[in-house]
């Protein structure tokens, strides 16, 4: 008898859990407004454009785009550990299409990779189009540089996930960083930092652990939100021959357009 009496609270527990689980998976979804209150209407219109708004921002300026401290955003407090020179920040929206896209759909998208790889840029001194990044691809480890495929999409999202990357820079040659992941309530985080140091002309651009970028996605009611910001503590030496705003800009445009396009794959 008692343990017929156990085995039924039991059940009755799971079945609980289950069903309040399932609740907490249906997060209502929050609006841009909701959010970002003080934006203009220039602003917001392009922000819900095809690519959105990049800003560049230098040590004595400050952020635009700033989300309501109940929203429980904040890229700037993980931006700003590396103490950076410089910064840029991004806003935009990916307006659905088909059908509404979910935060597995987020994560599928930032698994992508190798999709990096070919994605281009203007290059002023070069007056032309070119591949930001000549190779894109996951490494095993930190140290360990042996290329490894990129998943098959997932069907679950983990509660947190770390991911080792390797860029050939156009401009800085091999980089490598490490790309962490995690799920909030209402979205996912994913930030990219560099765990060597990035190079121009065999000198220290950025010292290891001194470039962040910090992607923060959401789906919203008119589509997802895609916020982000990264920055960099960059040498004189550098800063004088390179426009190091610009430079985190594309980087940045870049990594939108990528987790767009990954994002228009989810359609299929």
């Amino acid at each position: 008898m008692f343990f017929s009496k156990v085995g039924k609270t039991a059940l009755a527990l799971i079945f609980a859990m289950s069903f309040l689980s399932g609740l907490g998976a249906q997060v209502p979804l929050r609006s841009f407004d909701e959010l970002f209150p003080v934006i203009s209407q220039s602003q917001r219109n392009e922000i819900f454009g095809p690519e959105g708004t990049i800003r560049s921002i230098r040590r004595n300026e400050s952020l635009e785009f700033i989300p309501v401290a109940a929203s429980g955003i904040d890229l700037f407090g993980s931006v700003s550990r590396t103490e950076p020179s410089f910064l840029a920040e991004s806003l935009l929206v990916i307006p659905y299409s088909n059908r509404m896209y979910d935060k597995l759909d987020i994560y599928n998208a930032l698994g992508r990779i190798g999709d990096l790889k070919g994605r281009l840029y203007h290059s002023s001194t070069r007056g032309a189009e070119v591949p930001l990044f000549e190779e894109a691809t996951r490494v095993e480890g930190d140290r360990r540089n042996n290329p490894i495929p990129d998943p098959p999409p997932a069907i679950i999202i983990p509660a947190s996930e770390t991911v080792y990357i390797r860029l050939r820079d156009i401009n800085f040659g091999n980089t490598y960083y490490r790309g962490d992941m995690t799920e909030s309530v209402h979205g996912i985080n994913y930030s990219l930092i560099n765990t060597r140091n990035i190079s121009y002309l065999f000198f220290p651009a950025i010292r290891e652990g001194r470039f962040s970028a910090m992607l923060y996605m959401e789906p919203l009611i008119e589509g997802v939100l895609v916020y982000s910001m990264a920055g960099a503590d960059t040498s004189d030496f550098v800063s004088n021959r390179i426009d190091i705003p610009s430079a985190i800009s594309k980087r940045l445009e870049v990594f939108i357009a990528w987790v767009n396009d990954g994002l228009q794959e989810m359609r299929n």
